[in-house]
């Protein structure tokens, strides 16, 4: 079984490439969806009140009140960095478990915006990018999350420009409106399965 990561930065439409996959028998896993409810968990509450304080939890004392940890770490890179390592450390142990379930299978996905920030795409044989332009991705933002354009701009510098990830990518699927996305999903697909079938 090959492990294919797939990422794209805030706005790319990366999650929506994936359904496609998904739609077209894939298993994906997404690992940002996933992270948020680990994050519910008591294991993550305790790991980030100890590195945040109990400052962070919500008006029920019981839950991690996410705005307000966002504004604490999006304004601090080491901050950031600390938060960056709880999660990625409980989303790798929860990865491993979900692998277990798609063994027979000849690829998975693994969805996520920091692949190669967090360090997590040494895990994977083949990584697929989801690519737009910045402004495209602002506009999507923008109308998706009604997030200030300010805050969307400071997520973004958290994260790596396109121009560093693509070299290290092996497949790009262009998500901006200028080519057809299925064929450029199917075409990888071709090319995973013909991977898979002589590592076999």
């Amino acid at each position: 079984m090959l492990k294919i990561g797939i990422t794209g930065n805030i706005g790319s439409g990366k999650s929506f490439i994936c359904r496609q996959f998904a739609r077209l028998g894939v298993p994906v896993y997404y690992a940002d969806i996933r992270a948020r409810f680990l994050m519910d968990e008591d294991e993550a509450i305790q790991e980030v009140c100890g590195a945040f304080g109990e400052g962070i939890l919500d008006g029920s004392g019981l839950l991690i009140d996410r705005k307000k940890l966002a504004t604490i770490v999006f304004s601090d890179k080491e901050k950031l960095a600390k938060l960056n390592a709880i999660v990625h450390c409980l989303v790798e142990q929860d990865f491993d478990r979900w692998l277990e379930h798609y063994q027979s299978e000849p690829f998975v996905l693994h969805e996520a915006a920091i692949l190669f920030e967090s360090g997590f795409d040494k895990k994977f044989d083949k990584i697929i990018l989801v690519s737009a332009p910045e402004e495209i991705r602002l506009k999507r933002v923008l109308k998706r999350d009604g997030m200030p354009e300010e805050e969307i701009r400071k997520r973004m510098a958290h994260q790596w420009p396109e121009e560093k990830k693509t070299p290290l990518c092996d497949w790009i699927i262009r998500n901006d409106g200028t080519q057809l996305v299925l064929p450029q999903i199917e075409a990888v697909m071709d090319d995973v399965l013909k991977i898979s079938k002589t590592k076999g």
